[in-house]
């Protein structure tokens, strides 16, 4: 007797390559920046970062990667600042200003420590107290020499800027007063100008 079932239907695989489209073309590139376009390196070395946490009377790690001094080319003010490495995130941004002193760490030849009273790192100012810990006691001393070069660079532009605020403010006072006597004047033609036809007719008559 012959077999009267139907036989199942093989399924057959088909090859599926889907293609993806983006929903959203980018037609701009963004340029990144870390505004320290506008800066020249003075300083650039490899160091591990630490902050005293007060609330727990403990040094905290802040982070690994290089220090750096950069100078800005228009004022040629100078700032430390440190970015964590892989993550490029910034652990350290503060002015170096005559006020710090570094103090070596406790039994570290390699170590410093120094006070800050307005650090950016968190992106608003905050006092912290730092230590940074370098790999030998040469690149401290290194470190040493170029902060305290650039805490001179610094007071030295701080003790020129009176001289160019007292300027400036003598030009703004004349520049004021200028304008004042422009204004007089102006105000003083109209009257001028309403004198003169009364002087007129009265020469007439």
């Amino acid at each position: 007797m012959a077999d009267t079932e139907p036989k199942p239907v093989e399924a057959t695989e088909e090859s599926h390559d889907p293609q993806f489209e983006p929903v959203i073309r980018l037609t701009e590139t963004v340029a990144a920046s870390t505004h320290e376009e506008n800066e020249d390196v003075l300083f650039k070395m490899r160091a591990k970062l630490f902050r005293f946490h007060k609330e727990d009377t403990e040094w905290k790690e802040r982070g690994t990667g290089d220090v750096r001094l950069l100078a800005a080319k228009d004022t040629g003010k100078v700032r430390l600042v440190m970015r964590r490495d892989k993550t490029l995130k910034v652990c350290a941004n503060h002015i170096v200003s005559k006020d710090m002193t570094l103090s070596p760490n406790v039994g570290s030849d390699r170590s410093w420590v120094w006070n800050v009273t307005a650090d950016f790192a968190e992106g608003t100012a905050s006092a912290e107290t730092l230590a940074i810990r370098f790999a030998n006691s040469e690149n401290a001393g290194l470190f040493k020499k170029a902060f305290e070069d650039a805490q001179e660079a610094n007071e030295k532009l701080k003790g020129d800027k009176p001289a160019e605020d007292v300027t400036s403010t003598d030009v703004d006072e004349e520049e004021a007063k200028e304008e004042a006597k422009e204004e007089a004047k102006e105000e003083a033609k109209p009257a001028e100008e309403e004198a003169k036809p009364e002087a007129e007719e009265k020469k007439a008559e």
